[in-house]
């Protein structure tokens, strides 16, 4: 089980009801940070990932927030993130909540013990409805009752939403995670993809990829966005890199600043956790 983490030193345990803590759970692990609104200043990011080829249950990660010294405070907000490689887009005009689990089950299939959720984006107009290990649900519900968790789309889309506004033409972005991968492209700020593909290797997401840009007649010789689990000159950067011109890694941005102390890391790596404080 590996433990990471980064504080500011102005960090004060008995201040959280001036803070924003943004949670983030799943099997591929378990994330926190902690936003001074009073500085509008990221000041604590804790994170437990398992061990290669492990998961983290519901109830281990139940284990680490009890006893946790920061998680259980009372803040000024929460934000919890759910990711899952399972969902899809209804358009709002069309959405009917009594009717999550028929849209789901239209695309998708549930597994036995999985709840159906969903959550409304303002662009495009659409409601995310996704599925959720039922025991990371309740645990959620649990220590966070009036706290509605969002699927990672939500934030990824939000920022997807606002940084194609600054681009003429395509806004390519691929999100990567342990086992999943999101493809996401705007055109004009209009999103015109969005996807989720599960990956064994480097060469599934490649397959992906270059099969969007094929389909869509995408030139190579835009910017691609990535954002999640790859960093500079990897299997995926150097693979892309043979195709792709230009290549941009998406840190996150918004009404906030990062204490000095996430100055030597990947803010790319945990996008969602960091955005989801620009999501309503």
């Amino acid at each position: 089980m590996a433990l990471f983490e980064l504080f500011d030193e102005t960090l004060d345990i008995n201040s959280t009801e001036n803070y924003e803590l943004s949670v983030q759970m799943s099997p591929e692990g378990f994330a926190f940070s902690i936003l001074d609104t009073i500085r509008n200043k990221y000041v604590l990011l804790r994170v437990t990932e398992p061990d290669n080829n492990k998961y983290l249950t519901a109830e281990r990660i139940g284990e680490i927030i009890n006893t946790d010294d920061f998680i259980l405070k009372r803040y000024k907000k929460v934000n919890l993130v759910l990711p899952s490689s399972k969902f899809t887009l209804v358009p709002a005009p069309l959405f009917d909540p009594g009717r999550k689990e028929t849209y789901f089950t239209l695309n998708l299939i549930r597994g036995e013990n999985e709840m159906i959720l969903s959550n409304k984006i303002p662009e495009p107009d659409a409601f995310i409805v996704f599925s959720v290990a039922k025991p990371f649900f309740e645990l959620t519900q649990q220590l966070f009752p009036a706290v509605y968790p969002f699927h990672h789309t939500k934030p990824l889309l939000n920022y997807a939403s606002c940084n194609s506004k600054s681009i003429t033409g395509n806004y390519v972005h691929a999100h990567v995670e342990r086992e999943f991968f999101n493809l996401l492209i705007l055109e004009h700020n209009k999103l015109k993809f969005c996807n989720t593909f599960i990956y064994k290797n480097i060469t599934d997401i490649l397959y992906y990829v270059f099969n969007a840009y094929k389909t869509m007649g995408i030139s190579p010789d835009g910017t691609i966005h990535l954002s999640g689990l790859t960093k500079e000159y990897d299997d995926l950067y150097s693979n892309l890199a043979h195709y792709i011109r230009n290549i941009k890694f998406t840190g996150p941005s918004g009404n906030f600043l990062f204490s000095y102390v996430f100055n030597d890391i990947d803010l790319h790596r945990y996008i969602n956790l960091f955005t989801v404080t620009n999501c309503e």
